[in-house]
């Protein structure tokens, strides 16, 4: 019982998600429907049984009980339904089978249109919000042991100088994973000590990540103080944004991630923390700032040394601060330029990732993800906050498109297949043939589920 009560908050979000991806899926095929002047005679949001619905006009709008899709019946349509009885008769000038070829082929790729619609509206509101922040390129890098990063020979200490021949200052901080694995093969240029070195990544490079918890290894990590908390160790002590901290106590510190060992080892004592201030850094020096010799200055930039101590909070020491973050505010319209940005971006690593799994590049199982791990994955992003949960609610949209476009039979992209083969040979193919690949469609999509429902179990 407790592991059912707990599981139910996964399945409201993902609830709440699926239901927000079908509805716009099924305006998309509704509305160009309406605007071919087709009959709708059904717009479902979920499959039977009906919860509730309505009859306005000559459509029925229904909310199913099994929230696993949707569909819009449209008259004239062989769908999901595998209904035949009305064509029979003759075509009449309201259903689809009467309309010119174009207008199908919009009516059926309506929903896929809508969802990557969907997708670049919420990552424009996002950009508005929230606008792009980052951690910037400077210093040096940290690499985490038992990594992609780090297989492929990149070091701590190391300056990454370019992406994929893409200088990194070009790329707001090492830009995203999703960058990285749009490149095949991956190659990463780096300055270590006087040598300039390459390496290239693996070729299955997303099932590596996917069995090695998702990170590739590596991040900007300078220990720059970018946030000082009101009323903390750090702010009575003077430190400033800016501030680049070089030691604390005995422990010397190059990266950020240095910083809470240390602090912990001093187990609440005094200590002394060594710091860089830049001349660019207009913040009073405190008097118990101690100048130290002018051989650890660096250029343009005067060091300093103070005694101060942590607080304890949680069992856990800290001083009040956080790394250096940057963020990018962007305009109305140049927000809804990073959204459509975003949005091919994420479409074609969507894309790409599909043909690395169905050519053998990265393992199959690995990187494919059913209903559970959805929930997982939403869940997940809902705790962290609304950001998080919309631009997963976008990555799905991205992906329900992409899925739906596949030349599959009872997919849109089957239906799309008939509709091109039409246009070529000016004929429709037989009604036995197109029943017949709906129905093994139907069989293999159920036969994927079922799959993927019990892979996500033995991957948890």
């Amino acid at each position: 019982m407790e592991a059912i009560l707990n599981f139910l908050p996964y399945v409201g979000w993902v609830l709440l998600a699926i239901m927000i991806l079908v509805f716009i899926h099924e305006l998309g095929h509704f509305l160009f429907a309406k605007l071919f002047k087709m009959r709708v005679d059904k717009f479902s949001v979920g499959f039977p049984p009906k919860v509730v619905g309505a009859t306005v006009g000559e459509t029925e709008y229904v909310l199913g009980l099994t929230p696993l899709g949707g569909y819009v019946k449209i008259a004239g349509m062989v769908d999901e339904s595998m209904d035949t009885e009305e064509l029979a008769a003759e075509p009449q000038p309201w259903e689809y089978r009467s309309k010119p070829v174009w207008q199908r082929i919009l009516v059926i790729t309506g929903g896929v249109l809508f969802n990557l619609i969907l997708a670049a509206v919420i990552f424009s509101s996002l950009t508005i919000l929230y606008g792009k922040s980052y951690i910037p390129a400077v210093g040096a890098l940290t690499v985490t042991t038992e990594s992609v990063a780090y297989d492929m020979g990149l070091r701590t200490g190391d300056h990454i100088t370019a992406v994929n021949g893409k200088p990194v200052d070009a790329l707001e901080g090492l830009g995203s994973i999703q960058e990285l694995l749009l490149a095949d093969p991956l190659i990463i240029d780096v300055e270590r000590g006087s040598s300039v070195l390459r390496f290239e990544g693996p070729s299955d490079i997303m099932t590596q990540l996917n069995t090695g918890g998702g990170s590739f290894g590596i991040q900007f990590d300078p220990a720059v103080v970018g946030i000082v908390a009101p009323d903390s160790p750090a702010e009575r002590a003077g430190l400033a944004p800016g501030d680049r901290i070089t030691a604390l106590g005995d422990s010397s510190v190059v990266f950020f991630s240095d910083l809470p060992p240390a602090l912990q080892a001093t187990d609440g004592a005094d200590f002394a923390l060594r710091f860089v201030r830049p001349d660019s850094v207009t913040a009073q020096a405190s008097a118990a700032f101690v100048r130290l010799p002018d051989s650890l200055q660096a250029v343009g930039s005067t060091a300093y040394e103070i005694v101060m101590a942590g607080e304890e909070s949680l069992g856990q020491y800290a001083i009040g601060i956080s790394q250096i973050l940057e963020i990018k505010k962007y305009g109305f319209f140049a927000s809804i330029g990073q959204g459509v940005s975003e949005t091919f971006l994420q479409t074609r690593l969507v894309a790409s990732s599909l043909k690395r799994i169905f050519v053998g590049q990265d393992d199959f199982r690995q990187n494919i993800g059913g209903p559970v791990m959805i929930a997982k994955v939403t869940k997940e992003a809902a705790d962290l906050g609304a950001a998080y949960f919309w631009n997963i609610v976008a990555m799905l949209s991205i992906t329900l498109a992409i899925i739906n476009i596949l030349p599959i039979p009872a997919l849109d992209g089957g239906h799309l297949v008939f509709l091109i083969y039409e246009g070529i040979a000016r004929r429709e193919p037989s009604l036995k043939i197109r029943m017949a690949l709906q129905q093994v469609g139907m069989l293999v999509l159920l036969a994927f589920m079922v799959f993927v429902i019990f892979n996500d179990l033995i991957k948890l």
